[in-house]
């Protein structure tokens, strides 16, 4: 299907800006929605038309956090294997990290990235650019770019920046957007030395503890507020911070939450050992139930997966040589419908979550909503059946979910990139290619 034909989705039941529903037609012309109306009448040729009766359409997922382990790490995943998983999942644009072989701290690793994700993405696509100690130039020039990644903790080589001097630096100069995956390194070193010896990987929560997230998200809370400087605090785990910022967050000042800290916690290092090992770790069942009020009441503002995988054999070493980190793209939006279908939350805070705060925290134009204009970034769901995450139906190049055996409804039936259709109840269409996203 070329950008210059037409896609019309017909008797969805679609979710509007104001997360009201309306049962209609949209229509798609040149990567743009033109029309969005009870129903449609075009004598246009070359017209594309899917029966979306039963389906509920959504804007496509933006996923703010992944680590899609192209250049360099292409063993565990590739731009390629990530975005047909993205497809399969109904994200339809990512926010990808630094932490590549090489690492993206300057202007040329990040247009190898750009290039690489032009000939492979499925899905549209942008790409941080990682902070050192160095402070390369190209952290305030490089374009195009979501924003500034900073590793405070679980990081080591170039990208950790721990020091105050050194951030201090950072937050002084430019306006640029700040991420910060916020754990306090010197804390989980003393930890690392009080918990030497033990290989039971449930220890990983104690090494890594809620007071080390604390202590950093305060930390570059109080560096925001003197700077004034733009942050978002990166996958956020703990009930202390979610309190922290429920105390005292400024208006400037964003937070996300992934899926694996809403709906896994320590009781799956029993179940699934490894598998369940990411930074930061998996909390209390405490800590799910105050991040799930804090999404809620507007704390957290949106949801990331921080897809980041590695193989089963990598997997399997015991810790703490096993790697952190899990897959994530395929299963986020089922896993957050299925939540509606339990009263957990509704459909219309789930696009919010998902999509259009996403698109409004880091100026992304003309996505996170069902409107004449909006890209035609789209996916149709279906609410009324469920299907098993299943281990041989996985796409990322890992093979394996951390929510494997669970039932969910919501699953893709058809994911829409730029008008056209990129998975089709099962099917991928590898030829579509997304494109770079833009910054405000």
């Amino acid at each position: 299907m070329s950008s210059s034909t037409s896609l019309l989705i017909r008797r969805a039941r679609i979710i509007l800006p104001d997360g009201e529903f309306m049962i209609g037609d949209v229509l798609t012309r040149d990567r743009f929605i033109v029309e969005v109306a009870p129903e449609i009448f075009t004598d246009q040729t070359a017209i594309r038309e899917i029966d979306a009766e039963g389906l509920i359409l959504l804007p496509g997922v933006i996923d703010p956090q992944v680590h899609f382990r192209e250049p360099g790490l292409e063993h565990k995943e590739d731009l390629f294997t990530a975005t047909c998983a993205c497809a399969k999942g109904g994200v339809t644009s990512f926010l990808e990290m630094p932490n590549t072989r090489p690492l993206t701290t300057t202007q040329q690793a990040l247009d190898d990235k750009l290039q690489r994700a032009q000939n492979k993405c499925l899905v549209n696509y942008g790409f941080f650019i990682g902070a050192t100690a160095e402070i390369l130039p190209d952290l305030l020039l490089a374009n195009p770019t979501p924003g500034i990644k900073i590793f405070m903790g679980s990081m080591h080589g170039q990208l950790l920046v721990d020091q105050q001097e050194v951030l201090e630096a950072i937050f002084a100069k430019g306006k640029r957007l700040i991420a910060v995956h916020a754990e306090d390194q010197a804390r989980i070193n003393q930890r690392r030395q009080e918990f030497a010896g033990i290989h039971d990987v449930a220890v990983h929560s104690q090494i890594q503890d809620n007071q080390a997230a604390l202590l950093a998200t305060q930390q570059v809370l109080k560096l925001s507020e003197k700077y004034q400087r733009r942050l978002h605090i990166l996958h956020m785990s703990t009930a202390e911070e979610a309190e922290l910022l429920r105390q005292h967050k400024p208006s400037w000042v964003t937070a996300e939450v992934t899926p694996q800290h809403l709906f896994l916690n320590t009781s799956a290092y029993e179940k699934i050992g490894t598998l369940a090992q990411m930074n930061p770790p998996l909390r209390s069942p405490h800590d799910n139930e105050v991040l799930w009020q804090a999404l809620h009441d507007g704390v957290i503002d949106f949801i990331a997966t921080d897809h980041a995988p590695h193989t089963l054999e990598e997997k399997a070493q015991p810790y703490p040589n096993s790697p952190s980190g899990m897959p994530g793209v395929e299963t986020s939006l089922p896993l957050m419908l299925t939540a509606t279908a339990q009263g957990r939350c509704s459909v219309a805070q789930v696009v919010n979550w998902m999509s259009t705060a996403v698109a409004k925290a880091y100026g992304i134009p003309n996505k996170g909503a069902i409107a004449p204009g909006y890209d035609a970034d789209l996916v149709l769901v279906d609410l009324q059946t469920y299907r098993p995450v299943l281990r041989e139906e996985i796409l990322s190049k890992c093979g394996w979910s951390p929510f494997e055996g669970w039932n969910l409804t919501g699953w893709p039936a058809y994911t829409i990139v730029g008008g056209e259709i990129v998975y089709e109840k099962g099917k991928l269409h590898t030829q579509v290619r997304g494109q770079a996203l833009t910054f405000t």
